[in-house]
């Protein structure tokens, strides 16, 4: 049951994509700038989450373990926010559905070689036959998806 819940969560999550795809690309539009309309929605985010931190009762002295760890963690917020400034660019340009499906065959091409390698500190899951047929699959959807 607890695997099913989170298989719900990771389709929410990847339907809240799509969604916010739409949503920072008009914010984008709105402000002339892709940058601005990231901007905008990571201040957006950083205060739902710091509110939802406050009303959780999340411990604040956590926060002190994230500058323990190596620089190059840090490197998740720049790329999350060139990862929403591509979608304000792209979406518009290529629609949403061909902008989500080429972003997910990136995500899932690295995601072999993280797993692969063990890197990140993620365990280690070797490439085989049914996770390159994946990729290929998902990259199969994308050909289907443009060429309509």
């Amino acid at each position: 049951m607890q695997q099913f819940l989170l298989f719900l969560l990771a389709i929410a999550a990847g339907a809240m994509l799509a969604i916010q795809a739409g949503l920072n690309s008009a914010i984008g539009k709105a402000v002339s700038s892709p940058v601005y309309g990231a901007l905008i929605s990571f201040v957006a985010g950083s205060i739902a989450l710091f509110i939802y931190c406050l009303v959780s009762g999340v411990p604040l002295g956590n926060l002190r373990r994230a500058f323990e760890l190596p620089w190059y963690y840090w490197v998740g917020g720049i790329l999350g926010g060139f990862y929403v400034f591509a979608i304000i660019v792209l979406a518009p340009r290529l629609g949403v559905g061909v902008t989500i499906a080429l972003t997910v065959a990136g995500q899932m091409t690295i995601s072999l070689v993280i797993d692969h390698f063990g890197l990140l500190g993620i365990p280690q899951h070797s490439i085989n036959w049914w996770r390159v047929a994946g990729v290929t699959a998902i990259i199969g959807g994308v050909v289907m998806l443009r060429s309509n």
